[in-house]
């Protein structure tokens, strides 16, 4: 819309929750495209992105009214928190124990600064070649790896990003995507596709 043109979207979250209804389609046209495109991306299915999607924006709607937003020049990582959030609260509820997965006590803080360099290293950008193929072998990781994995190959996001956006220490973020990458490894063993990981 015309009238929103140039403002920001912390700006017409505040119009919003003074009264502008208007205000809100416009954000909401601003950011649900890539909000859904992660959901998605997480959660791969259809339907169940949709009801996460719908949750959110309730979440954001009641968070708004409730005066729980203040202007910090992040709207769009305030939204993906929640939607985080509400993505994690689904999967808590449907834990599967298919595959390896990071405890939740485990931050890897006992690894020494060494060890976490070459995790870190483990983590550099997956070879162009092999992408589709790590595409669909994250269909199976568990939602945390994938969502993570997600985060710094697809969004580019630092792992300190990574960390607060998800509600985690760095090292829980970088210890989930250790075991994303153990957990694709195995597959692509089993499957016989040859990963090239660049250290």
């Amino acid at each position: 819309m015309k009238e929103f043109e140039g403002m920001s979207n912390e700006a017409l979250a505040l119009l919003y929750v003074g009264g502008n209804n208007k205000a809100f389609d416009e954000l909401l046209e601003r950011t649900q495209s890539k909000l859904y495109a992660y959901i998605m991306f997480v959660v791969r299915n259809e339907d169940l992105a949709n009801d996460i999607f719908q949750e959110t924006f309730v979440k954001v709607i009641t968070k708004l009214h409730e005066g729980r937003y203040t202007d910090s020049g992040q709207f769009s990582f305030w939204l993906m928190r929640i939607a985080h959030n509400a993505i994690m609260d689904w999967y808590r509820a449907q834990k599967s124990d298919r595959i390896v997965d990071l405890a939740d006590d485990n931050d890897l803080s006992n690894l020494s600064g060494s060890e976490v360099q070459d995790s870190f290293r483990e983590c550099e950008l997956v070879n162009e070649q092999v992408m589709a193929d790590v595409r669909r072998m994250m269909e199976e990781l568990p939602a945390t790896q994938r969502e993570v994995v997600y985060m710094r190959f697809y969004q580019q996001l630092s792992f300190k990003e990574i960390a607060q956006l998800t509600g985690v220490s760095i090292n829980t973020a970088l210890g989930r995507m250790r075991y994303a990458l153990m957990n694709l490894r195995k597959m692509a063993k089993e499957h016989q596709i040859e990963l090239a990981l660049e250290y």
